[in-house]
């Protein structure tokens, strides 16, 4: 049977594998990580419809808002942001919600089903480095669409973000949380078929309730949605670009907890054989 690998990766795998009695090593590993992150990237790169359509929708809906508000003023919508500078971080706050977890929980629920999974876990390319290279390449996206975002806004008038240590920060915190919890999901799938369905169930709900699309005015609702993922994340990359403000420490270590509970999830619960029907 014929690897799912690129040749380099299966060979130097195996090539580490056999390489004396300690193990592949520190180079070792150092290399199989970059040839993963070599291969999703390309894999990523090599699909036009996967890759169009993961950066055009954030761009298309950052138009529309673009055309809507930025003719002229508007009310402060939050940290003393106008309606634009409001949606900017909040659109790009979306598109790492869907690179990070969406694709990357429809991706693994693919591969497990299809036997790559299966086949890759038999090589022996350690699983740290496989979800290492998934997480790497996620980031690399995010921050693709995220500067994809940042600067259709910046052509409608939106100054760049004031704080850039701190939207790197929530970016990485942001990306490794939603890729746990994309991995967790991704185990928690019985089916390929079944994965965008499962997905959506719980990503809607959850960027429609943390005012990603407008801002939620409820208090009973704004505790509700702190406590869960994504409007700590909107609420995080929204102080980036506000004056005043800067880090969110609370709303990073919310990210924290749940990206912790989602490893936890994937620890115990990740197949890499496919579930029987």
């Amino acid at each position: 049977m014929t690897s799912t690998l690129p040749p380099t990766t299966t060979t130097r795998a195996r090539r580490a594998g056999r390489a004396g009695d300690e193990g592949p090593g520190e180079r070792g590993s150092l290399a199989l990580l970059a040839h993963q992150i070599r291969y999703e990237q390309l894999s990523f790169w090599r699909n036009p419809q996967s890759m169009v359509f993961t950066f055009v929708l954030p761009v298309v809906i950052i138009t529309i808002f673009g055309a809507v508000f930025g003719g002229g003023e508007s009310e402060d919508f939050f940290f003393g942001l106008n309606g634009l500078e409001y949606y900017t971080p909040t659109i790009a706050a979306v598109s790492v919600l869907g690179a990070c977890y969406g694709q990357l929980a429809i991706v693994l629920a693919m591969r497990r089903q299809t036997g790559i999974l299966k086949r890759l876990h038999a090589t022996p390319l350690p699983a740290w480095v496989y979800f290492a290279g998934l997480l790497v390449h996620c980031v690399v996206v995010s921050v693709v669409d995220v500067a994809l975002v940042i600067g259709i806004g910046n052509l409608y008038g939106v100054p760049l973000p004031t704080h850039w240590a701190a939207l790197a920060v929530t970016l990485v915190f942001g990306a490794a949380s939603f890729c746990a919890l994309g991995v967790a999901v991704a185990s928690l799938i019985r089916n390929s078929e079944a994965a965008p369905a499962v997905v959506q169930f719980i990503q809607f709900p959850l960027v429609f309730i943390s005012g990603s699309y407008f801002p939620i005015h409820s208090d009973v609702m704004n505790t509700l949605a702190g406590a869960l993922p994504v409007k700590p994340f909107n609420d995080a990359m929204l102080a980036s670009f506000a004056h005043g403000a800067g880090f969110q420490w609370r709303d990073l270590a919310v990210l924290a907890a749940w990206g912790v509970v989602g490893a936890l999830v994937a620890v115990r619960g990740f197949r890499w054989d496919p579930r029987p029907e």
